[in-house]
């Protein structure tokens, strides 16, 4: 039976601190002076046991990068459906990351701008109108609003619900995932 995403990023940090540890022990046992006796002596002396537990720090990397990969491949094959919206795990965590973060100011600034118009239309006493709207009591210095700014406050709204499911989704998936070591 394999391990779950969650299972293996938490074996990740745990063997992390092993390696340090064993690399801390060796440190602090690179040289002695000839006359003092060896303290691993009797586990064949420190340059067997550091030779081992470099070895064994090698084991351990060697673990981090079969975890690693298993987390890879688990993230590539899983799909998770949110909004509508079908992507692996792997696709979702680019998207997370690299897309919604810009998207996510991009609208704001949008939302930011539109409301810094009408301020500005409301000072000047002029009128804020869509561009669908075409009524004959609009006035040559009324403001024309090129987007249609109830499908922008869904856009934003969904963003943030599919941003919410994602978290929700993603928790779930890595602690029921099994990863193929």
């Amino acid at each position: 039976m394999g391990i779950t995403i969650t299972e293996a990023l938490a074996e990740i940090k745990t063997v992390g601190k092993r390696i340090e540890k064993k690399r801390d022990f060796i440190g602090g046992h690179l040289a002695r002076q000839d006359g003092v006796r060896d303290p691993m002596e009797k586990d064949g002396g420190a340059a067997k046991v550091i030779a081992s537990e470099r070895q064994a720090i090698a084991d351990l990397e060697n673990r981090v990068i079969s975890l690693r990969r298993g987390i890879q491949n688990a993230n590539d094959e899983t799909v998770v459906a949110i909004n509508g919206q079908k992507r692996t795990i792997s696709e979702w965590l680019t998207w997370r990351r690299d897309v919604a973060p810009a998207r996510q100011q991009w609208l704001a600034h949008l939302r930011t701008t539109i409301n810094n118009i009408r301020e500005n239309a409301k000072r000047q006493g002029a009128a804020l109108i869509s561009a669908t709207a075409t009524t004959a009591e609009t006035k040559p210095t009324d403001v024309v609003i090129n987007i249609d700014e109830l499908a922008l406050a869904k856009e934003i709204e969904e963003l943030e619900d599919t941003l919410g499911h994602l978290d929700g989704q993603l928790s779930l998936k890595n602690a029921t995932v099994q990863i193929k070591e």
